[in-house]
């Protein structure tokens, strides 16, 4: 996915805790949380698509976007969300940044 797929979602951190959100125009948010395992792992716990955003490969943009940030920061992903273990086990090219 390029740059253009992952515009628009914008990432909230607080303390060890965090998440991806993409706001659609009437309010909609599809978002990915995380949790932060030391410095350089996160844990992927939740995916959630609201119906606005069906279709549209939301989810895979949020994945994305996390994938591209570990990489850019030298963190490992735990994929313990369904949704997020599916998009690594269909990304081969993501393995550089999965834990484990």
């Amino acid at each position: 996915m390029s740059e253009n797929t992952t515009a628009g979602i914008e990432l909230e951190e607080n303390g060890s805790k965090g998440r991806y959100v993409l706001r659609g125009p009437d309010g909609a948010e599809a978002e990915m949380t995380f949790t932060r395992i030391g410095e350089h792992r996160i844990i992927i716990d939740h995916t959630g698509v609201p119906d606005a955003f069906r279709g549209q490969g939301a989810g895979l943009r949020l994945v994305t976007r996390a994938v591209e940030d570990a990489r850019a920061s030298g963190v490992k992903i735990i994929p313990l969300c369904p949704f997020a273990a599916s998009q690594f086990r269909r990304h081969p090219e993501w393995a550089d940044v999965l834990e484990g």
